[in-house]
């Protein structure tokens, strides 16, 4: 944990400095509340493990800050068949949206996937990081809270989770708007 990430993730304070955040959040987990069991995975997500690691979950919550991971994330989860709550964050903005592309609505038609929302990631350098746009520091756990409303609708069956909807949260208005998106693919393209 450095002292530039302690704005942008609330989870962790100046005494963990120098700490791996993933000791770091354990430790403060296990603090609000030790009857919670913290199962962590300290290494870098990527195509030779995701597949494993997703498998053991039944709901996967997404808020890494690259691409590439987000990319990753979605597909394998989608081939595991695994809900996906994903949020994102820029400077002063955030999005999230439930991803369950393995199923289909009322209707019968396929629920879209993150591809169907973002077909590519965009170009190299064109999305400033973090780390190079800054980020307010509440609005992590602004999206971070809205994604465990998410998780906990899906655990117990209530409400209607962001399936096929893209909340957009505007922190500067205090805005927050849904949109609607769709598959690209028919049933049969999907199985």
């Amino acid at each position: 944990m450095s002292l530039s990430n302690l704005q942008r993730q609330v989870i962790h304070d100046s005494g963990t400095i120098g700490e791996k955040k993933v000791a770091s959040a354990a430790a403060a987990v296990r603090r609000i509340n030790p009857h919670v069991a913290v199962e962590t995975h300290d290494l870098r997500l990527g195509a030779d493990n995701a597949a494993a690691l997703v498998a053991t979950y039944d709901i996967v919550v997404d808020g890494s800050d690259n691409f590439t991971t987000r990319y990753l994330l979605a597909d394998v989860c989608a081939a595991e068949r695994r809900p996906l709550v994903s949020a994102a964050i820029g400077a002063f903005d955030g999005s999230l949206t439930v991803l369950t592309p393995y199923e289909t609505d009322a209707a019968g038609r396929p629920n879209p996937g993150y591809r169907d929302l973002f077909p590519e990631p965009p170009p190299a350098g064109t999305v400033p990081t973090c780390a190079e746009a800054g980020v307010i520091g509440v609005l992590p756990g602004i999206l971070g809270s809205l994604q465990a409303m998410e998780v906990i609708k899906l655990v117990c069956g209530i409400g209607e989770p962001l399936v096929g909807r893209l909340l957009l949260v505007d922190a500067l208005s205090m805005r927050f708007e849904t949109i609607r998106y769709k598959a690209r693919r028919t049933a049969a393209e999907s199985a």
